[in-house]
């Protein structure tokens, strides 16, 4: 039994073989793989056993005797505490290597056809890997100390609350807001939200700036449509920060892990804000996808541009699409471009960056990958490549089943999560060769990292 191995409390001298896929430290003690956050490969240390599972066990890095060379001071205050990043400790070229490292893991677990031989290309990194975000979403609480609101992130899996002011991976503006805004709310004394009571209005500060426009869109979220005080607050929001252009209210009443809900009110201003990517701008409305960082995002875009290689008579689907970004990159080059997506708002903004931006030969639809794509095949319409860009969850497996029935000449698969790519890519091997493999770091200083990965159908 793994109890008999270790047990809470103990006191282990460990030796770091590897990162896992959240960025912990794993060492091995009898076979036993023993988790440790903070700890680096290479490293021996001293840690205390604080969990034991069946398989593996986690433990609190107590001392280090044997430091890496790569390991580094974390410029953040609240680094130890928040669970926004993993990374902060590790110099940033090693974190490059690391991020081709978690797709070499997720290969050798799910061992998809042929893995051995697929290409992995160095990881592209930011010549400068801080304030980057485009979007900060903080949550509040009520602190009965100083009797006053906090907003921040919550602890590594928790729900304990580390109040942030200044985070060092957030574009300025966007910080900025969100202190204006709950400095406000404080001078307001705007009724904060307690989950375990179910009781107050406001839950969460949401804020998304266009880096390139300047425009900033504030995200009330809240617990009811009623807002006190709306008048003077939005007065003073627009007074104290003049780069917003958009502040909306969503109402999310259900107790759940999503932070938004279904209804969107528009308070003042627009309903969207406007970014420029690869000289095109788009409109993003309030629950509308886009990648959190606008410099990766020009290089991500161009290396799926690159692997798809599309030629003017040759036809697109962009599944997931969000509000058209990496469809409309390509659709000067296609023939059409069709998108798809869950959100109405997203589609209905993908329409109008398209319309504005004269691309008639595009259609979206709302809709899941999984649904929409086996219909348009079943009328006849076969693309000749497809770019997939999921969620954390990877492909459905009905888009899988479609992809495999109706294959494409072309698929790029846009995966921000290695595990479920190297999951999906065990059945689309089945049908393409894997070209190569190609990391983007669009999260620096975290543990998640985006791959741009080039299959083409077997002959």
């Amino acid at each position: 039994m793994v109890q008999t191995i270790v047990k809470c409390g103990q006191q282990l001298n460990l030796k770091i073989k590897r990162l896992g896929i959240n960025g912990e430290g794993i060492a091995y003690y009898r076979r036993l793989a023993i988790f440790v956050p903070g700890a680096l490969p290479g490293e021996e240390i001293q840690a205390k056993v604080v969990g034991v599972e069946p398989k593996y066990a986690e433990a609190h890095l107590e001392n280090i005797l044997k430091k890496s060379p790569d390991r580094i001071t974390a410029p953040c205050p609240f680094y130890d505490r928040c669970g926004g990043c993993q990374l902060q400790h590790l110099s940033y070229p090693a974190q490059l290597v690391f991020k081709k490292d978690l797709l070499l893991q997720a290969l050798t677990k799910f061992k998809p056809k042929g893995w051995q031989d697929y290409p992995l290309l160095p990881t592209i990194g930011m010549a400068d890997p801080w304030r980057y975000r485009n979007k900060a979403q903080f949550q509040l609480r009520y602190d009965p100390v100083t009797k006053k609101a906090a907003a921040g992130l919550y602890e590594r899996d928790s729900h304990r609350l580390v109040a942030i002011d200044n985070c060092p991976v957030q574009l300025p503006d966007t910080q900025e807001a969100v202190n204006t805004v709950l400095q406000l709310l404080n001078k307001y004394s705007l009724p904060i939200y307690d989950e375990k009571k179910n009781s107050g209005i406001i839950k969460t500060i949401v804020v998304r700036t266009g880096k390139q426009t300047g425009e900033l869109q504030i995200v009330l979220v809240t617990a009811t449509a009623k807002l006190p005080q709306k008048n003077a607050l939005l007065r003073e929001i627009t007074e104290r920060l003049p780069k917003v252009v958009s502040i909306m209210q969503n109402v999310q009443s259900k107790k759940t892990s999503l932070v938004m809900g279904d209804e969107t009110l528009l308070l003042w201003g627009k309903e969207a804000i406007r970014e420029e990517i690869l000289g095109m701008s788009f409109d993003l409305s309030a629950r509308a996808f886009f990648q959190l960082n606008p410099a990766q995002t020009q290089v991500l875009y161009q290396e799926a541009a690159k692997a798809l290689d599309l030629q003017k008579d040759e036809t697109l689907v962009d599944a997931y699409c969000g509000v058209g970004t990496i469809g409309l990159s390509m659709a000067a080059k296609a023939k059409e471009v069709r998108g798809m997506d869950i959100i109405p708002a997203a589609i209905t903004d993908a329409r109008k960056n398209a319309a504005r931006m004269g691309l008639n030969n595009t259609r979206y639809e709302t809709g899941t990958a999984e649904e929409l794509l086996p219909q348009w095949l079943s009328q006849g319409f076969r693309p000749d490549a497809i770019v997939v860009d999921p969620p954390r969850t990877g492909l459905d497996q009905k888009l899988r089943q479609a992809l495999k029935r109706y294959p494409a000449k072309k698929l790029v698969y846009i995966s921000c999560n290695v595990s479920t790519l190297a999951r999906d890519l065990t059945q689309l091997a089945e049908i393409y060769d894997v070209a190569y493999l190609q990391s983007v770091d669009m999260f620096p200083q975290t543990a998640r990292c985006e791959v741009v990965v080039k299959l083409t159908l077997k002959k």
